[in-house]
């Protein structure tokens, strides 16, 4: 049935993209983040549902005139230098082969991104977006958070595959899309909604804590720490992130806290010193190579000439070492400054200065988007996730609110048509 279902779902969505190909964009970001065939056990699990998906876009994109240009926003064009640069330092890989795979999927990914851009415009098609993003992770976030719940914290939380096939990965997801579920939460009507976002919320927590990451626990700290001090109400902000974070804490076991303590005692702990091993070895190679050594750099080979211990041979698990190690510090330079571009974005966002309250809500999402890339920048510092799709979908949701913010007006007839999702519900609880 499962398998019939996403199957389902997905011919008949990229069917309906050869039409409108913002369907098709929606509908990658589901496939890309949630992997809905991994949760079949038969055919589906196989089946190429994201290359259906960006196939039947590409030709929606390319039949279509309602598109717009997707390299007129700083981010973007940072975007693109760094997938230029990755491209560029791919032949100069020390194994151009094994190199191939990353680059291949790091491409589809941020094509998918420009596309996404083109077709996506309205405020519909934005808060669309935010809740497939939020709640394709959201689930797995639910799930193990009644798991965590239910086991007393004693056995960890695992993600779905890919990217965040893993414990700390799939933890660094799911504190990055608290925040959309709160705008989701500030955007509803129904007092029932509210409360489902909330419990999404705190049972996603208890799934990141419920993942024994280290690094989960530091980014979402920040974002706590981020969120106070913009809260015009710290007191009871801070009293009420107290008692929920406490109360998290307390209820996981000890084996979670004494990994936890593990922090404080990195010189002692093998694999933290593993991971500072990999960054010397990163950091090596780039003053060797201004190309980097490419996808594949974490072999016995290049450690033997690069790493203090070349017989400690870890992945970077750094968002900073890991770009730093494979594209050199031209790559980090690109890398850091579309995030900067991004988080600048937002921040404009947020202060202009408008009386039309049919702008806040483009406020309240970058300020929630800006919490989410607090969590990137302080969790992945501890992760090799430097090309996951979530970042990146952040990314797109910051730039599409600033073009519909500056550039939909009431005067906008585009606009004018545009019913989002919050005043639909309304007119249909009226």
């Amino acid at each position: 049935m499962r398998d019939l279902l996403v199957v389902g779902i997905v011919l008949f969505g990229s069917l309906y993209a050869l039409r409108q190909p913002w369907v098709g964009a929606i509908l990658w970001a589901w496939v890309s983040l949630m992997n809905p065939h991994n949760l079949a056990f038969g055919f589906a699990h196989s089946f190429p549902v994201a290359a259906i998906v960006a196939v039947a876009t590409m030709i929606g994109v390319a039949t279509t005139k309602d598109r717009q240009n997707p390299f007129d926003q700083p981010p973007v064009i940072w975007l693109a230098l760094f997938l230029g640069w990755m491209c560029f330092t791919y032949p100069f890989s020390y194994n151009v082969e094994g190199s191939t795979d990353m680059l291949t999927k790091i491409v589809k990914i941020d094509l998918m991104t420009l596309v996404t851009l083109m077709v996506l415009k309205t405020r519909r098609h934005i808060e669309i977006f935010v809740w497939v993003v939020a709640g394709s992770l959201a689930f797995y976030g639910v799930k193990g958070g009644i798991f965590t719940i239910i086991n007393g914290g004693n056995y960890r939380v695992w993600g779905p595959g890919g990217f965040i096939g893993g414990n700390n990965e799939l933890a660094l997801a799911l504190i990055m899309i608290i925040p959309l579920i709160r705008f989701i939460q500030l955007q509803v009507t129904k007092t029932w909604m509210r409360r489902a976002c909330s419990a999404a919320m705190l049972l996603t927590a208890a799934a990141a804590l419920g993942s024994h990451s280290r690094g989960a626990l530091l980014g979402i700290a920040a974002m706590a720490i981020y969120l106070w001090l913009k809260s015009p109400k710290k007191l009871g902000f801070g009293i009420g992130m107290v008692i929920a974070g406490m109360g998290l804490v307390l209820f996981m076991p000890e084996e979670w806290s004494a990994r936890m303590n593990s922090i404080q005692d990195y010189e002692q702990d093998a694999s933290s010193m593993g991971r500072i091993n990999a960054w010397w070895a990163a950091f090596n190679v780039a003053k060797a190579h201004i190309t980097g050594a490419g996808f594949d750099m974490y072999t016995y080979e290049i450690f033997a000439r690069f790493a203090p211990n070349p017989l400690d041979l870890h992945a970077a698990h750094s968002i900073y070492f890991q770009v730093l190690g494979e594209q050199g510090f031209i790559g980090l330079f690109l890398f850091i400054g579309m995030w900067y571009s991004a988080w600048r974005m937002a921040g404009s966002i947020i202060r202009y200065k408008t009386n039309d309250p049919d702008r806040a809500w483009c406020k309240v999402l970058a300020a929630m988007c800006q919490v989410s890339l607090i969590g990137y920048a302080v969790g992945g510092a501890f992760l090799s996730l430097a090309y996951f799709d979530l970042p990146y979908d952040i990314l797109v949701i910051i730039v599409l609110v600033k073009k519909w913010m500056f550039a939909g007006t009431s005067a906008d007839p585009a606009v004018e048509k545009d019913v989002s999702i919050t005043q639909f519900s309304r007119k249909a609880s009226t």
